[in-house]
């Protein structure tokens, strides 16, 4: 059951990457990066859960290459862990080239989120629900 869900919560984004998002060696800054990767954990997470869901941390965020200006980015988020009362997303970063077929993993990276109640406070995650 958790299998299926998580597969219909995979999340996709395609971004082109311009040169207002860029630094001054015309790749694509990291915070906007981690930005981009924390929007997409958090709808992954709230697809899968259908609950409040916050985010609490983040962990290693890997960037193995940078990402020039004037390329499409593609984000995928994957739950890669279900807790009591958290998730962890897995995020990673594609780089495709705009004129060829030439795709590269640029960056990686885990955000753990938590569902919360109405009173702000962690509650479980459901995962049964046909109760």
């Amino acid at each position: 059951m958790n299998e299926e869900r998580i597969e219909r919560s995979v999340t996709r984004i395609f971004k082109a990457v311009f040169p207002d998002s860029t630094n001054h060696y015309d790749t694509l800054f990291g915070g906007t990066a981690m930005h981009l990767m924390d929007e997409v954990a958090f709808i992954t997470a709230t697809r899968f859960s259908r609950q409040k869901m916050v985010t609490v941390s983040s962990d290693r965020i890997d960037f193995k290459m940078p990402i020039p200006a004037g390329t499409i980015i593609e984000l995928i988020g994957r739950v890669a862990y279900i807790g009591n009362t958290s998730l962890k997303v897995r995020v990673d970063i594609f780089i495709e080239q705009m004129y060829t077929n030439d795709r590269q993993k640029a960056v990686s990276g885990e955000f753990t989120f938590v569902a919360i109640g109405e009173n702000k406070k962690p509650v479980k995650i459901i995962t049964d629900y046909s109760k």
